[in-house]
Formats: structure tokens, C-alpha cells, sequence
């Protein structure tokens, strides 16, 4: 039998026993970005709103919920990752989400819009909701992946938020810090801004370490937080 060709050097050699050489990590990166690119380039649609827990919508793949004070820029980060400019209604008065609105994404991932919480004219039946229906459905939704829990760059935690977190993790559900209108904050500001969100998420069993900064206005970090969104997909 003749023997095998000789390759020149530096060529790959095909073979059931070749090994790909790992990526590198700004490869990594891009590959990444990419699919969360992807996934959200498909057709996101409204589908389903409950204003109790017994109207929720049948289990079917990963969810990821939105959660936030009322006017954090919640309804402007949805339209912003879909690339629609009306898929979530945004309003001057804030409170006024006051239901779980579900949204499919492609048939792969569904986003739920909540309640927003903290605002001081709501009525205290919604504020309420917090304590009731959004806690037993962060707690008994198995197919909840993550949270993202918004906070406005802008201003201080307040006790709102401390409270939220504290209910998440007593419901032992993942949540992950997202600072939304950052382009309203100066480079040096939003880097402490970022620094005191990490120590915060670092002082909750539940929180995912890494925090995510935001703007819709601009579109930084939109790219980041859809390829974060894309890994969480089975």
C-alpha cells in the first residue's frame, strides 16, 4: 500500500481525529454578539397579558422576565432589543404597566414585560401585586430563567429596590442588574455608577454578578445585553 501523501507545513491534516484549536476570547466575543444578533432579528410579537396568576399562559421554553421602578426606561429597553419602536408602550405615567404582558421571540424565547414597582401614587392593590402575584410567579414559573432587573444610571437605589431584591431572593430566582439610560451619565460618573451596582449585586444570594449598562437612546450595550438574553436559550 502506498504510503499517505505528505502534507506541506502549516497545512491542516482532515481526520477523524483532528482537533479544533479553541477560540480565542475575543472570537468568543464576536460569536457571541452574534447570535444574540440573531435571535433577535426574528419576529417578536405580543401574545399573551395575565392580570392574575390562574390566567398565566401554558409552560413552552426559556422566559426571561423585565423588571423595574416605574419610568426606568423598561418599555424603551424592549423596543430597543426587538428593534421595534412600538412592540412595549411607553408612557409618561409611570405605573402604568399593571399586568404580565409575554412576548414570543421567534418561538425560542419568551419576554415578560412586569409591573413596575415604587411608584408612590400607585394604588396599593398594585402595590400589593408585588408581594402576591409577581412573588408567586417568580417562585413557581419553572421555566424562568432570569430576571433583569433595570436600575436607572441617573439616580440612587432607593428602598424600592432593595425591597425587590430582597423578594427575589427569597423566590431563589437569578437576576441580573441592568443600568439603563446611561447615555445621560458622564464617563467618570457611570464608572462608580457601575462599581456601587456590582458591591450591591454582590450583597444578594440570588444576583448574577455581572452588570449590564445600557441606553436606548444610543444603543450601547444593546448588543451585549441580547448576546447575554441569546446564552440563557436551550
Amino acid at each position: 500500500m502506498a504510503d499517505p501523501a505528505p502534507h506541506k507545513a502549516g497545512q491542516t491534516v482532515a481526520g477523524p481525529h483532528l482537533i479544533a484549536e479553541p477560540l480565542t476570547a475575543e472570537q468568543e466575543q464576536e460569536a457571541a454578539l452574534e447570535k444574540g444578533r440573531l435571535l433577535f432579528a426574528a419576529e417578536c410579537r405580543f401574545f399573551f397579558g395575565a392580570q392574575k396568576l390562574e390566567q398565566l399562559p401554558p409552560l413552552a421554553g426559556t422566559e426571561i422576565a423585565f423588571a423595574g421602578r416605574s419610568n426606568v426606561g423598561k418599555s424603551s429597553l424592549l423596543n430597543a432589543l426587538t428593534g421595534r419602536n412600538s412592540l412595549a408602550r411607553t408612557s409618561s405615567e409611570p405605573g402604568r404597566t399593571r399586568q404580565l404582558n409575554f412576548f414570543d421571540l421567534g418561538g425560542r424565547l419568551t419576554l415578560v414585560d412586569m409591573p413596575g414597582y415604587g411608584y408612590a401614587r400607585a394604588s396599593k392593590d398594585i402595590k400589593a401585586d408585588w408581594q402576591g402575584m409577581m412573588f408567586d410567579y417568580l417562585r413557581g414559573r419553572p421555566t424562568l430563567r432570569r430576571v433583569m432587573l433595570l436600575m436607572d444610571a441617573r439616580i440612587e437605589f432607593k428602598q424600592a429596590d432593595h425591597d425587590v431584591m430582597d423578594l427575589l431572593d427569597r423566590a431563589a430566582v437569578t437576576f441580573q442588574l441592568v443600568l439603563t439610560k446611561a447615555d445621560s451619565v458622564k464617563a467618570a460618573a457611570l464608572g462608580r455608577k457601575i462599581q456601587e451596582t456590582e458591591v450591591l449585586a454582590a450583597a444578594h444570594a440570588a444576583a448574577f454578578p455581572h452588570v449590564l449598562c445600557t441606553s436606548s437612546e444610543t444603543g450601547d450595550g444593546i448588543a451585549a445585553l441580547r448576546a447575554e438574553l441569546a446564552s440563557l436559550v436551550d
